[in-house]
């Protein structure tokens, strides 16, 4: 059995050895066949190689040449583009050349003629400093004067010629900037009053109650008088009842206390029960509506002209204007049409407006107690705004605006101007006709009082005077001093509102006669 696996295992072994011998034989021929194999491939592939690469040499040289002939080529064109230019350029210079060349030539030329000429008039200028200075020898000898003598002379001469000529041109100026500043000004005014067009209410001293009848008078007198005393006592106000249907008559210089007593007696008619207590009571209330009345008036006033800012007083004072009059004109509507036409005056010439239309509005203010402190309505109203703070130059304003002090300011000026506007406005103030016509006889007789006038015509509602002065006694250099004597006797004798312009006439006639 052992045997038997012996020989298993020798047979086993030499299998092996065989399989392993025949293995070695079989790969060692198969290897040398992929070798040969691997080597023709190999040889043909760099048989291959050697081919096409000799075939892309080829190419790459053919490829290098080409690039090498087009970079050549462009070359060569750039090459006699530069020599083209670089020719250009020299023609040009050599062109400049010779231009220059000539030039210099030619400014030599013409520095030798300059040379000369220069020389020919030094020559010139010797002899003619010769002959000048022989001439002004010859002629101070002939005239008896040095030269600086007739210089001065001349001299003095053109100086007198100078001075005459310019006060000439100098009057011209003169009259033409009057005319320029009359035409300015006529337009300035004529604008203003235009833009401010205000109405004027004529006032009375009387103020007359219509009744529904006539036993209502009775009532008003009432038993011996006594109704009618009461209110004449409390108002100050006399009551007229006559054979007037239906009316009753109030008179009194006080406007306010008439319209107090006004109000008093309408509120007694329609209350119907008029006796003393009552009518004491319907006084009181009515004044004290009249104060209101004052009081927004003022505030008005005020609003209307936009001028803020004021005192209480002085708005009181404003309220009261209202039943102030002059020459039968409202003062408070006078106060406001001098207040807007300062104020439209003063946009115009770039002055102050507010200003303007303060001291406008407020020019007239001691007229509303004028009645009660002594002196002129000018400083009463001075005083008043000086007492209440306003400014120096609205007091200014207000103290000027009739003249009294020179005026300083362009708007003191203004509200001048405008307050004589606003009253020499025809229809603005009123007047009987037997003063009126007085006033232009005493006028023209001013005038006619002065020697050398022939005649003198009043003229434009006496707001003007027209002379016509004998020539053979009063030369043209006296008319002036002759107007101005006029002008101050005017104003120390004759009342007036606004102001009179006094226009002097001299003319001389030629008259001949064909026969």
């Amino acid at each position: 059995m052992e045997v038997l696996i012996i020989d298993k295992l020798i047979f086993i072994i030499l299998g092996l050895i065989i399989g392993i011998i025949a293995g070695y034989f079989i790969r060692r021929y198969i290897g040398e066949g992929k070798i040969k194999n691997a080597e023709e491939l190999a040889k043909k592939i760099t048989e291959e190689a050697e081919k096409n690469g000799e075939a892309r040499k080829k190419e790459l040289l053919l490829e290098a040449k080409e690039e090498i002939h087009k970079s050549r080529g462009e070359a060569e064109r750039e090459i006699r583009e530069r020599r083209n230019e670089v020719q250009k350029l020299e023609r040009r210079v050599l062109h400049k050349e010779e231009t220059l060349d000539r030039k210099a030539e030619s400014i030599e030329k013409k520095e030798e003629q300059l040379a000369k000429k220069s020389k020919y008039l030094d020559e010139k200028e010797e002899s003619i400093n010769e002959l000048y200075e022989r001439q002004t020898l010859e002629l101070e000898r002939l005239s008896g004067l040095t030269s600086e003598e007739a210089k001065e002379l001349l001299l003095n001469d053109i100086r007198k010629e100078i001075s005459h000529e310019s006060a000439i041109m100098i009057k011209d100026m003169e009259s033409k900037a009057k005319e320029e500043a009359d035409k300015k000004s006529r337009e300035i005014i004529t604008t203003a009053i235009q833009r401010c067009a205000a109405d004027h209410v004529a006032e009375t001293t009387v103020t007359v109650v219509a009744l529904p009848n006539d036993e209502m008078k009775g009532r008003i007198i009432g038993r011996e008088g006594r109704n009618i005393r009461t209110l004449e006592t409390l108002t100050g106000i006399d009551l007229i009842i006559d054979d007037t249907p239906e009316a009753v008559v109030l008179s009194g210089f006080d406007p306010i206390r008439r319209e107090v007593a006004r109000i008093a007696l309408e509120k007694l008619i329609v209350d119907g029960r008029i006796h003393p207590a009552r009518i004491e009571e319907m006084v009181e209330k009515a004044k004290k509506e009249v104060e209101n009345t004052i009081r927004e008036e003022g505030e008005k006033a005020a609003f209307d002209t936009g001028v803020h800012g004021l005192h209480p007083e002085i708005i009181k004072l404003l309220g009261r204007l209202k039943y102030r009059t002059s020459y039968g004109q409202n003062v408070l509507k006078h106060s406001i049409e001098v207040s807007q036409l300062a104020g439209i005056m003063a946009s115009e010439l770039g002055a102050d407006v507010k200003i303007a239309m303060r001291a406008g509005l407020l020019h007239d203010l001691g007229k509303a107690v004028d009645h009660e402190i002594e002196g002129p309505h000018v400083e009463i109203g001075a005083d008043i705004a000086r007492k209440y703070k306003e400014s120096k130059e609205v007091v200014h304003g207000i103290a000027a605006h009739h003249g009294d002090i020179e005026p300083q300011t362009v708007e003191a000026v203004l509200v001048q101007a405008s307050d004589a506007i606003s009253a020499a406005r025809p229809g603005a103030r009123r007047e009987s006709l037997e003063s009126y016509i007085r006033r232009l006889e005493k006028l023209e007789g001013i005038a006619n009082s002065f020697e050398g006038v022939e005649r003198s015509f009043a003229i434009q509602a006496g707001r003007e005077i027209r002379i016509l002065v004998k020539p053979e006694e009063i030369s043209e250099s006296q008319i002036v001093h002759t107007a101005r004597d006029i002008v101050k006797k005017i104003e120390s004798e004759l009342d007036y509102p606004g102001q009179i312009k006094v226009n002097v006439i001299r003319e001389t006639r030629a008259i001949e006669y064909a026969k």
